[in-house]
């Protein structure tokens, strides 16, 4: 991974009011701590940053600070980099100091490629389980990805950090047994046939609803009341 250069200025103080004042002035307010030294304040250009990123600075790049108007240099790596939520502008910056001898532990991305032969052929589901790996290695060393070649996968095969081929100088310091990405089964989709559904309708009669209108009438159905039944015999 290659170094890169970026000038920064020390900020003569800290602070909510001078953040902002930086922040207005076209610079990003940050600080720069670890390697048993004080933290130490300082500001980066926004079109610094900008251009540094546009050039292929991924999240574990080294960074080459250099004080202005000083021949201060202190090799670095991002730690925290805040944004606002609304314009994605940087807001702040933490670096951290490294030293190039010396190595450090990192999580980088891993990268598959070509096509697994059981989603080719077989229309399988390639299932990314664990798509970033915990390394040691010199700064200088540390790779932008790990390589991981699904081509001959089948389906129910699974591919491990065990089978990572890790560039020299780099040590894989993760659980070798975790699954990297498997080709599971195709999902398949129950759907019921009409002619089942209608059978299944059709066995189920329906009772309908009646309702009654008019005078409720007694508790055994169809039985006159008391009152009519006596006017008739009257009547005969």
């Amino acid at each position: 991974m290659k170094t890169i250069e970026i000038t920064v200025e020390k900020r003569p103080s800290r602070g909510k009011n001078e953040a902002r004042r930086t922040r207005m002035a076209g610079k990003v307010p940050a600080v720069v701590y670890g390697a048993g030294k004080d933290t130490v304040p300082i500001t980066v250009d926004v079109r610094s940053l900008s251009d540094a990123f546009r050039g292929g600075a991924g999240e574990n790049a080294i960074f080459l600070l250099k004080l202005a108007d000083t021949g201060e240099t202190r090799h670095a790596m991002i730690r925290e980099f805040q944004r606002d939520p609304l314009s994605r502008r940087p807001v702040h910056l933490d670096f951290v100091r490294v030293l190039m001898d010396t190595k450090i532990r990192v999580r980088v991305p891993v990268e598959i490629v070509n096509v697994a032969r059981g989603v080719k052929a077989d229309g399988g589901i390639l299932d990314f389980v664990t798509r970033e790996i915990e390394i040691e290695c010199l700064p200088g060393n540390i790779p932008e990805h790990l390589p991981l070649d699904v081509a001959d996968l089948g389906i129910g095969d699974a591919l491990r950090i065990s089978d990572l081929q890790a560039p020299e100088g780099v040590e894989v310091v993760d659980d070798l047994e975790k699954v990297i990405v498997h080709v599971a089964h195709p999902a398949a989709e129950e759907v019921a046939a009409p002619v089942e559904a209608a059978e299944a309708a059709a066995g189920e009669p329906v009772e309908p609803e009646v309702l009654r209108k008019g005078k409720a009438v007694t508790e055994e159905e169809g039985e006159e009341k008391p009152e009519k039944k006596e006017k008739k015999e009257k009547e005969k």
